[in-house]
């Protein structure tokens, strides 16, 4: 059982920056990858950037260039740098995190609003 705890939420204006973090209850050594994903009101959740064990990033289109995620094993912490926000980037942003046996957990959640 993995439980992960975000935090760094809150209200910006459109060109800011904010950094989450993603704090995990299980030695990183666990875990073989991590991800941010966002839910906006009335749309799907989707993948916004994802780091294995290996240091490997993916990203969504649309934040490629803003957004950098990183993972510091040593704190079994996952961290996702955001700059040059925009409005459409405001939604609930999750953290999850897939086991070596495949499982996947959540974390409750993060508010990011982006005022224009």
């Amino acid at each position: 059982q993995v439980q992960l705890v975000e935090s760094g939420g809150g209200l910006v204006q459109t060109g800011g920056s904010l950094r989450l973090s993603c704090a995990a209850s299980a030695s990183m050594f666990s875990i073989n990858a991590m991800g941010w994903y966002r839910q906006a009101p009335g749309k799907q959740r989707e993948l916004v950037a994802a780091i294995t064990s290996g240091g490997s990033t993916n990203y969504a289109d649309s934040v490629k260039g803003r957004f950098t995620i990183t993972r510091d094993n040593a704190k079994n912490t996952v961290y996702l740098q955001m700059n040059s926000l925009l409005p459409e980037d405001t939604a609930v942003y999750y953290c999850r995190a897939d086991d070596r046996l495949g499982f996947a957990y959540w974390g409750q959640g993060t508010q990011v609003t982006v005022s224009s």
